[in-house]
């Protein structure tokens, strides 16, 4: 069981650094894995049943391996003698759990990044496009000022989930092994789960395996970003959200999407273009104003309260099952 204290320092660590660049970094081993696989499995007959095998062997294969790691690690043992008694203190297994956590977690990068988005498209509208490119798997050369906000906010609202509530609420159900192996199918569904012509076959069963693994942090990320608002008895947001968070293509992705949607007032969805290919998407909302910087502010406050809000359940949870008598 991770010790809640550890959670914490993992986190505070992501709030501090994000995710570190000039270091090795387990989803980018994550990456090269799946592009190995893809490249040599993705042609010729039985596209489905290879990338279905290729998918469930790497997450079960990531999760075996963790769960080694820490068997392996709590082996290792620094012994402290207080005078009375000798106690065992596995470091480098308190290490691994931080690190895990550190590693998984993606909130300030991802604020980082929409940032960053706001900032280059007051510069110039290429370099906003340019700037988003690095975030959404659209194609943004020809995106306007207003849809390089909306894809910089919905992916703010969508990764709120991917990246800091569905790796917390993995790692509550099933520890760190299942916190990395959460981040193997994320991995796999953004390289693999596309709705195109080369991966519509192959990539299937990955983003199967990835909308039901979203399927509770989802919509528990939706119901965290509008819980300020129930407290003060405002519960359109929840209409709202009840409204439209099915009517995106994905089943997962229209909740917190729909959430921010309905605390600024504004409207995400729409026709985007993905390798090529036109995809139709629902409208979430009704209303087509133009979004600020202001937005952009807010948007990141909420994310920020969701995710202080899971981290503090997640903690008293863990600090509750350490009670526990078995």
């Amino acid at each position: 069981m991770v010790n809640a204290v550890f959670l914490l320092v993992g986190w505070v660590l992501d709030l501090i650094f994000g995710d570190p660049s000039k270091l090795p970094h387990p989803v980018v081993w994550f990456g090269k894995l799946i592009a190995a696989g893809e490249h040599r499995l993705n042609n010729g007959a039985h596209r489905r049943l290879k990338g279905a095998l290729l998918a469930i062997g790497l997450i079960l294969f990531i999760f075996a391996l963790a769960w080694l790691l820490r068997t392996v690690l709590g082996i290792f043992a620094l012994f402290i003698y207080d005078g009375s008694n000798i106690h065992q203190i596995p470091l480098l297994l308190y290490l691994f759990d931080i690190l895990a956590i550190f590693y998984c977690l993606a909130g300030t990068t991802l604020i980082r990044e929409v940032r960053e988005v706001f900032l280059a498209l007051d510069r110039s509208l290429e370099e906003g496009r340019q700037q988003v490119a690095r975030i959404v798997g659209r194609d943004t050369s020809q995106l306007s000022a207003q849809e390089v906000r909306t894809a910089a906010l919905e992916t703010l609202a969508e990764n709120l989930s991917d990246g800091v509530i569905a790796p917390l609420f993995w790692l509550l159900l099933l520890g760190t092994p299942g916190m990395l192996a959460y981040k193997m199918v994320n991995t796999l569904d953004s390289m693999i789960g596309y709705h195109t012509e080369h991966y519509l076959e192959f990539g299937c069963v990955a983003a199967r395996i990835d909308d039901v693994a979203n399927y509770i942090p989802a919509r528990l990320t939706a119901l965290l970003m509008i819980l300020p608002s129930l407290f003060t008895f405002h519960f359109s947001h929840l209409s709202f959200v009840r409204r439209y968070g099915r009517s995106h293509a994905s089943p997962n992705s229209g909740y917190p999407e729909s959430a921010l949607a309905a605390i600024l007032d504004c409207r995400f969805g729409g026709p985007h273009d993905y390798f090529g290919e036109r995809f139709d998407k629902p409208y979430i909302g009704t209303n087509p104003r133009e979004l600020t910087t202001d937005d952009m502010k807010t948007a990141i406050r909420v994310n920020r309260t969701a995710e202080i809000l899971m981290v503090g359940i997640v903690a008293i949870l863990f600090g509750c099952f350490s009670f526990l008598p078995f």
